[in-house]
């Protein structure tokens, strides 16, 4: 192929699976994964802190959506060393491996008894460089001579190869050594673009070549060598920084992104464990760009700016962390579609929904550089800002957006509804786009009660909701900004949409809401999480509201670990489906959300303690992106889904979202004041302590306390001009 190919002509590529850009799992890991994440750049590792073929097909060290190393393997004496143990610091900043030597034996005799020497392995990344120190000890009473082996290869794979894409034509690689301490590894890509991994050690080898670093160490008794080892992505020229330099410079990055952001400590160790990790992951995946600070949906096969993940975390953490919300919407702007592209799903006023910089994205073999294949993004991305401003009192900001927001309005009044019924549909518009484009976009998710899978123009229930939701608060937001006559406008269309949407989606037989309309206007009349989401956006009628509300704690949707996707009972349920019975934590925080826009805290505390007991069974107190729908039983923990991201991004702002829920926590910039409507604390929480919770120029420490059915509040501190008052309704 010529390397020369314009970006514009789509070159055929297969997947290993009929679904387009399906993630296969073909097998599982043999060791668990460890992740780090700087920026654009992140790391799959083993517990050993290996990139092998043990490790699983995520492993590598990627940047750019591109693998620069995918493999890097320690090998003592030939062997590998033993895993003692391996742990992520509490701030995700640094991955440390023990290991120590195994019998090593020659001529039928030990030459070195297991446990002699002690190797500490130190791995984190900053600014497109993985840095790696082996801090190698001699805990023998005796002088030992040791061999330590580092080798490394490179596939300069395309992320979408990676997770199952097969391509017929690549471009050329390359390798070479650069004096006696650094290997340069090259591939130029289809697409002319040069793309380089350097590794760089520290002392130099005894021996070096294209895919090995050897040491010969001599050790006394007691003595310490260490090895330092930097790999590059794409370096441009001068060798990057030292280990301590480096590791010192990324702490503190991640200590200033967190300066201004509310903290939570409670009376429950685990739980607090939870909200370190779930914070700790929220600022690894946040990513500094042009526009501002963005979270990435997720490792290992989202970690790129993603339209719907982004705003709905960012709608998480408004409360604590509002000015997210903020670097969310600038970015999103930016990329607003301006015109129409079929193959990218685009058309004017459209959000985004992904972004790709990787060689297939750029030859466009998948249509996801710039992609735009979801019907949820853009009325997502008017609630966001909406919100966002009933949240800070941000005038200029929202003034700023506001002809991204007029234009996004246009979207869906005009390309959105494209059979003018007053509802949002989606179909994609080439064969390599998504088939589906709400939340669950998997081919098989949106399907009728008998399991046929829907077709034509697709009207999903939660997207309509998030519509009147985005209508609703930018009405008043117009109202703010002197846009009368708009907001006459909206507050009419939100009106009039809930009363289409209860006449077209809520189904008797089944006394929910139907998951979607067909192209022929035909109810999906299946019980869905959807049903959940359509509470929060607060489309739905209060008596339907309960119906639906009573409903998701059934047994046949609450498995005792959360609300499932798809509700036992109906013809495609699958508990280990990636969306038809399965239980995603943002789904149940959305849901929880919706919950207590209608009053029902029982319910809340009931799905609260469900994810909670959940995450303490997770490695490292982690919710991940999904787990199996299994229905909970005494003495097990859940089941895990095998190729889920994590972190994900939504997935660890949950427990923040639950406790939102639970305390009713509201915000009115324009009177200076926070307010909880019908706080509840769930069984495991006896109190809770809010620290620096900020509105405007004004922030305060709240504890909350819990006394059986209802709870007491106490202000700890405050700065500023700030009311907090707490509400009690029937």
């Amino acid at each position: 192929m010529n390397p020369q190919k314009s970006a514009a002509q789509a070159i055929p590529v297969t997947t290993t699976s009929d679904a387009p850009f399906y993630i296969t799992a073909t097998q599982a890991a043999a060791r668990p994964p460890r992740t780090l994440k700087y920026g654009d750049t992140f790391m799959v590792l083993d517990s050993r802190g290996d990139i092998a073929a043990a490790s699983g097909r995520s492993a590598g060290l990627f940047h750019m959506d591109t693998r620069y190393l995918s493999r890097l393997e320690v090998l003592v004496n030939g062997a590998p060393p033993l895993l003692l143990g391996s742990n992520l610091r509490d701030d995700n900043s640094a991955l440390f491996v023990d290991l120590t030597n195994p019998d090593l034996v020659a001529d039928e005799r030990i030459m070195l008894e297991k446990d002699s020497v002690h190797i500490l392995r130190t791995v984190f990344l900053w600014r497109g460089t993985a840095y790696q120190r082996f801090r190698v000890r001699n805990y023998g009473d005796r002088a030992i001579d040791l061999q330590m082996s580092i080798l490394f290869a490179n596939d300069f794979a395309d992320l979408f190869e990676v997770r199952g894409t097969h391509r017929e034509r690549h471009g050329s690689e390359s390798a070479k050594l650069r004096g006696n301490d650094e290997v340069v590894l090259s591939y130029r890509g289809l697409d002319a673009k040069l793309r380089r991994t350097a590794l760089t050690f520290d002392p130099a080898p005894e021996r070096l070549t294209i895919d090995c670093a050897t040491y010969d160490l001599s050790l006394g008794p007691g003595e310490t060598r260490r090895i330092f080892v930097a790999i590059s992505c794409d370096p441009a020229g001068s060798r990057p920084p030292p280990f301590l330099r480096g590791l010192i410079a990324a702490r503190r990055e991640l200590r200033r992104s967190a300066r201004d952001r509310t903290s939570v400590e409670t009376s429950n160790d685990r739980f607090n464990e939870m909200l370190c990790r779930s914070a700790a992951d929220l600022a690894i995946l946040m990513t500094d760009t042009p526009q501002g600070r963005y979270p990435y949906a997720g490792i290992p096969w989202f970690s790129t700016t993603f339209g719907r993940d982004g705003l709905i975390t960012a709608l998480q953490m408004l409360w604590w962390s509002p000015i997210v919300a903020r670097g969310v919407l600038r970015r999103l702007a930016a990329y607003q579609a301006k015109k129409t592209d079929p193959f990218a799903d685009a058309e004017p006023g459209k959000i985004l929904h992904e972004m790709r910089g990787g060689e297939m994205a750029a030859l466009r073999e998948v249509p996801f550089g710039l992609y735009y294949g979801s019907v949820d993004s853009t009325p997502l991305f008017v609630l966001l800002a909406g919100l966002y401003v009933e949240r800070t009192g941000d005038s200029e900001t929202i003034s700023q957006l506001w002809p991204n927001i007029e234009a996004a309005l246009d979207w869906i009044d005009g390309p959105g509804d494209p059979d003018h019924d007053g509802f949002v549909e989606y179909k994609r518009a080439s064969a390599q786009g998504l088939e589906n484009q709400g939340w669950k976009d998997s081919h098989d998710a949106i399907f009728h009660a008998d399991g046929r899978l829907a077709e034509g123009e697709i009207a999903l229930a939660e997207v309509q909701g998030y519509v009147y939701a985005a209508k609703c608060v930018t009405a008043r937001s117009a109202r703010r900004l002197g846009h009368d006559d708009m907001a006459r406008k909206l507050d009419q269309q939100a009106a009039q949409l809930a009363k289409r949407f209860e006449t077209a989606f809520w189904c008797p037989d089944i006394e929910t809401y139907a998951l979607a309309l067909d192209g022929d206007k035909k109810p999906c009349r299946v019980r869905t999480s959807n049903a959940g989401q359509v509470l929060f956006t607060g489309i739905a009628s209060p008596e339907r509201a309960a119906r639906v509300a009573a409903d998701l704690l059934q047994p046949h949707f609450f498995s005792g670990w959360g609300i499932r996707t798809v509700a036992t009972s109906e013809a495609r349920y699958n508990p280990m489906s990636y969306h038809n019975g399965s239980i995603w934590p943002h789904d149940n925080a959305l849901i929880a959300l919706g919950l207590a826009r209608y009053g029902h805290k029982r319910a809340i505390a009931t799905l609260f303690e469900g994810l909670f007991r959940a995450g303490t069974y997770m490695d490292l107190r982690r919710l991940p992106e999904l787990f199996c729908g299994f229905q909970r039983q005494r003495g097990h923990g859940p089941t895990l889904y095998p190729v889920a991201c994590a972190p994900q991004a939504w997935a660890s702002a949950t427990v923040f979202t639950l406790l939102e829920a639970s305390l009713g926590l509201q915000f009115d910039p324009f009177r200076n004041e926070v307010r909880l409507c019908n706080p509840q604390l769930p069984p495991f929480l006896d109190e809770v302590i809010l620290r620096n919770l900020q509105l405007g120029g004004s922030s305060v420490d709240l504890r909350v306390r819990r006394h059986r059915d209802t709870v007491s509040l106490d202000t700890l501190r405050i700065s500023g001009d700030i009311r907090v008052s707490i509400v009690f309704s029937s």
